[in-house]
């Protein structure tokens, strides 16, 4: 009979599923920082167009996360529920994320509009079948509540590596391969990138395991799994956080691109750089600069989840860590406001800050909502792991696509004009600050509000498992006595 009250994984299982993560970043931060920006820059679209691309991909979500939670959760092979979806979904899923970053020769602004919108569709469906069955993955493979937290942990860790290389090698890695052909540069960096996630969700299927089952008796009803789960007080706090940082997320990454650009002094960015021993031109500043700074944002918020994340969470607990540091989070990124166009060195203080502060809340959503799940079977004797993660992951994508239409309209509202080479006027410089600043601060607010409503503190998770612990080897004891008969 299997032990349910010590359910340890070993390092190399978790390092392993912590690859997949780490692929599907090499994805989802390219979308985030640069996506955005290469529809107004590269595919030479307006703001407010880009952003409505962003969004309609975002809003096919609502059809699509639910019907791979339904379906996942009904799926039976000898690999399990949800790992077969992570191997099944590899090739399309990098195929189409290397077409949304290609333009076959389009010239036609209305046809480049319609060729994004579709391949963005595409590649935001297959992100669906591949990333709601990992993260789902991630909430069966163990109930232990202190190696749940350390998956997350180790996850992020994988996270934040993939961080590093997007936001901090893109720019280069496209000026390398382009040679001053743009579209040639993107396409190579992209497909280069698809390349190694490949590899990468490969080893996550081969070394995950699948330890948590639904309860036996439990049939199958789509209604009572839609139900338990959309009622659940913490399902539904959750989904409100995940909508809310990421949409903020988008929006600030989205911004910062633009700031970086053309709210600096390009002489100061230089001056900056140089001090450091780069001995950069001027015409490098932005790609460079941009750059770094996204670096240090990984280095610092890997700094913070090594050493802060895990205990921080097993001393406090999930929850008032994460309200304190996003609350935190939510002030360094007002304070961006303020720097001038010359003030360089605040804003890479400033970044350090908020990073700093926002690193330690990095693991805990997806632990958090894996305690979710834990919570709708324990309030209601029914596990739908698949539709739990399923709806996380619809807040997500439509904070993704909303954040990021928001920061076009705005930055086009304020007059941005679109080519990649223009110098912006004052107005439009004004709305690009106002997007990297107050507006995601704002809306990192809204997250610390819907923390207030999540109910599994420490001492509530810890006595929730113990409870399941029971029934599940009560269940075992019961199975096994039915198989002797």
């Amino acid at each position: 009979m299997k032990d349910y009250t010590s359910q340890k994984v070993s390092l190399g299982e978790k390092f392993g599923y912590s690859l997949g993560d780490a692929a599907a970043n090499l994805v989802f931060q390219m979308m985030m920082i640069f996506q955005l920006k290469f529809y107004t820059d590269v595919f030479g679209l307006d703001g407010a167009v880009a952003g409505s691309i962003l969004m309609i991909g975002s809003l096919s979500a609502i059809i699509v996360d639910p019907t791979v939670g339904v379906l996942i959760d009904r799926t039976r092979t000898r690999w399990g529920k949800f790992r077969p979806w992570v191997l099944w979904t590899i090739i399309p899923f990098c195929l189409f994320y290397v077409l949304a970053f290609y333009n076959p020769g389009i010239q036609q602004k209305s046809m480049v509009a319609t060729y994004a919108t579709i391949s963005y569709v595409l590649m935001m469906t297959a992100y669906s079948f591949n990333n709601i069955p990992y993260a789902s993955l991630g909430g069966v493979m163990t109930s232990d509540i202190k190696e749940r937290t350390s998956i997350t942990t180790i996850r992020f860790i994988a996270v934040t590596i993939a961080q590093f290389v997007v936001q901090g090698l893109t720019l280069p890695l496209v000026d390398t391969f382009g040679q001053g052909n743009k579209q040639h540069g993107w396409v190579c960096t992209i497909g280069l990138f698809a390349c190694i996630a490949i590899i990468l969700f490969v080893i996550t299927f081969m070394v995950s395991k699948e330890r948590i089952q639904p309860p036996p008796t439990q049939e199958t009803n789509i209604k009572e799994d839609i139900k338990d789960t959309v009622s659940d007080v913490s399902w539904n706090s959750m989904a409100l956080l995940t909508f809310a940082i990421f949409i903020t997320l988008a929006m600030w990454g989205s911004a910062m691109n633009f700031y970086f650009q053309y709210n600096i002094d390009q002489k100061s960015l230089q001056n900056f750089l140089n001090l450091f021993g780069l001995n950069i031109e001027q015409k490098e500043a932005y790609s460079i600069g941009f750059s770094l700074f996204n670096m240090i944002t990984a280095i610092v918020q890997f700094l913070g989840v090594v050493c802060l994340s895990r205990y921080l969470a097993n001393k406090y607990g999930k929850k008032k860590v994460f309200i304190v540091c996003l609350s935190l989070t939510a002030f360094f990124t007002a304070l961006f406001y303020i720097p001038s166009p010359t003030d360089v060195s605040l804003l890479f203080v400033l970044n350090i800050l908020k990073s700093l502060a926002y690193a330690p809340t990095v693991p805990l959503l997806w632990a958090m909502i894996a305690d979710v799940a834990d919570h709708i079977e324990y309030q209601n004797y029914r596990r739908a792991t698949g539709f739990c993660f399923s709806g996380i992951t619809l807040a997500l994508k439509l904070g993704l696509g909303l954040g990021g239409a928001i920061a076009g309209v705005i930055i086009s509202m304020f007059g941005y004009v679109s080519g990649g080479e223009t110098i912006q006027n004052e107005t439009a410089m004004e709305g690009i600050r106002i997007v990297s600043s107050i507006v995601p601060a704002i809306l990192f607010g809204v997250g610390v509000i819907a923390l207030y409503f999540y109910p599994i503190s420490k001492e509530y998770n810890e006595s929730m498992q113990a409870e399941l612990a029971g029934r599940r080897r009560l269940m075992a004891k019961q199975k096994d006595e039915n198989l002797l008969d």
